[in-house]
């Protein structure tokens, strides 16, 4: 009779042993150095900011468009005229915020 001793079993709390224990204690140390070192590597990585850079994003005939410009592109994106009026407007925006001479029209 296979299912006598199955209600007691079932019944009772499960036991963990020394290797149990270990093999958890194992996956929570392992998770918590993945943690850490992700955290690392997040704080770490990447370009450091530029303050003379503009990033915009607007509208374009297929979605979103992007332009990024740093420096001297960034300068000469200003004093370029810009069809658009919202992009004007948010170009216009960054260009004061850089001190850069801004074309209108």
């Amino acid at each position: 009779m296979i299912m006598q001793e199955q209600s007691r079993r079932l019944s009772e709390p499960l036991r963990w042993g020394r290797r149990e224990k270990t093999a958890v204690a194992v996956l929570i140390s392992c998770l918590l150095l993945a943690l850490a070192g992700l955290g690392a590597y997040a704080l770490t990585s990447g370009a450091p900011a530029r303050k003379d850079c503009i990033s915009l994003t607007f509208a374009s005939t297929l979605g979103a468009a992007f332009v990024h410009a740093c420096g001297d592109r960034a300068k000469s994106l200003c004093a370029a005229p810009n069809p658009s009026s919202e992009i004007a407007r948010q170009l216009g925006e960054d260009c004061r915020r850089l001190g850069y001479p801004f074309a209108t029209g």
